[in-house]
């Protein structure tokens, strides 16, 4: 019996430490540069890697911040959302 509960705690702990799904990032929202797909223009003088942001006001007037990195090929990536009602600070 104690076989099997080592054997069962085992298996859970290994299972827990399997990670089901590589993270994405935020999904693009209203608003977003990259809402509705990569933008025409391509950065070309941004460094790769490096990082821009994107203010705007979400459907609730809420203020939200996005965060944006320079990937290889020159598209943009979605890394970082913050979002703050006006009078408030960012969550």
């Amino acid at each position: 019996m104690k076989k099997m509960i080592v054997a069962a705690l085992a298996a859970l702990f290994l299972t827990s430490c399997v990670e089901t799904q590589s993270y994405r990032g935020p999904e693009p929202i209203p608003g977003s540069i990259t809402y509705g797909g990569q933008p025409r223009t391509k950065l070309r003088k941004a460094p790769v890697g490096s990082t821009l942001h994107n203010n705007f006001y979400g459907p609730y007037g809420e203020r939200i911040e996005e965060t944006y990195m320079v990937m290889p090929d020159r598209s943009l990536k979605l890394v970082a959302r913050r979002r703050g009602f006006i009078g408030f600070p960012y969550d």
